[in-house]
């Protein structure tokens, strides 16, 4: 806004010229990093529990408690945990993750409970496009994940900064007061072991593009049969040794394809209740003791789809997302890309994550 204002006149300094819209970017991009910065320990956002027991080899992250409120008129209440930081105390490899909602006693609650749950770091970029990275994205219908920690592991470095983020759900008329939700990750001390180094992506059907340069998480449902995509290049090459999804209800189809060639790489098996509900979308693993993964590669485009069914004859205001997540093996000698905190892509998206949300949303 402030470079739309400012006139473009520029003057000379030691044979070298100078605008006034160059310095504007300048001073505005310094302006957001430490707005950022503040917005980290020991500013606004409130500090993540974290403990590591490296004897049960467990890593936990929980967020600030939040009240629930019940659901109205047989719509789910759906209210956003506050956003926090978790610090990582030590350099790790982390081999499992479970997500669970906890009640104000620490008990477990169902999993219809969690919408979402993610773990973002400002510090690395993602692997499809050049925003902060999402390290876990899972909802309800994510399941455990376990890989084999000698071989594969998750690596996360001491004093990381970890950006919390979460929603709950609520399909029942009961309030819930002090709910949090936690992360356990099984977790060992960085050393010889695994021997590869796996890095956590993501996709979104409507993540930021030409057509959408905010990008959008939640999107409106159409009557009838309706599709959704996204599409990029992965930042370096390597191997994708897992993979899985996450839809809302009338969610009928989630895939991903490499554009280039045509290939279908997976497609979503989506397992319903009788009501047709979604339950589930089964993590899929593509490694075995002959085979590392799946190979993409920077010159390939890959794509997101995610196709809907709406029965009800009307349209349902963001009733619908779509998006994939799993694990990227960078090939050999080859290391994760650095960040670029001055795009405007990245500066837009870890404002959105880092934003409180205080309202209550009535949803499907």
């Amino acid at each position: 806004m402030w470079a739309a204002a400012c006139s473009t006149r520029s003057w000379s300094d030691s044979g070298r010229r100078w605008s006034y819209n160059t310095w504007v970017h300048a001073l505005a991009a310094a302006v957001f990093l430490l707005c950022s910065l503040a917005r980290q320990p020991g500013g606004e956002l409130p500090r993540a529990g974290v403990i590591f027991d490296p004897v049960r080899e467990l890593l936990v992250i929980e967020s600030p408690p939040t009240d629930l409120p019940g659901a109205m008129d047989r719509m789910p209440a759906m209210v956003d945990v506050p956003p926090s930081v978790a610090l990582i105390p030590t350099d790790l490899s982390l081999y499992s993750v479970r997500v669970d909602v906890l009640d104000s006693a620490g008990r477990p609650l169902p999993k219809a409970f969690l919408h979402h749950f993610n773990l973002t770091i400002p510090a690395r970029r993602d692997l499809f496009l050049p925003i902060a990275q999402r390290f876990l994205a899972a909802s309800k219908e994510t399941p455990a994940v376990r890989l084999p920690g000698l071989l594969v592991g998750m690596p996360l470095e001491r004093d990381t900064r970890v950006l919390v983020t979460a929603m709950v759900s609520n399909a029942t008329p009961a309030e819930r007061h002090g709910v949090r939700v936690r992360v356990t990750y099984g977790a060992r001390s960085a050393g010889v072991f695994p021997l590869f180094r796996a890095y956590p992506w993501v996709m979104d059907a409507q993540f930021p593009d030409e057509r959408h340069p905010a990008g959008a998480h939640a999107y409106d449902l159409p009557p009838g049969r309706s599709s959704f995509f996204w599409e990029s290049q992965p930042a370096i090459p390597g191997a994708i040794v897992g993979i899985g999804g996450h839809l809302h209800d009338y969610g009928a189809g989630l895939e991903l394809t490499d554009v280039t060639t045509g290939a279908v790489l997976w497609h979503a098996t989506v397992v319903r209740d009788s009501a047709g509900h979604i339950l589930s979308l089964p993590v899929t693993r593509f490694y075995s003791w002959h085979s590392l993964g799946i190979h993409i590669e920077p010159t390939h485009r890959y794509r997101i789809t995610a196709t809907y069914e709406n029965p009800t004859g009307h349209t349902l205001h963001e009733a619908g997302m779509g998006s994939v997540a799993g694990l990227f093996i960078p090939d050999a000698s080859v290391h994760w890309p650095g960040v670029d905190t001055g795009s405007v892509v990245y500066r837009h998206d870890l404002a959105g994550t880092t934003e409180p949300h205080d309202h209550m949303e009535m949803g499907p």
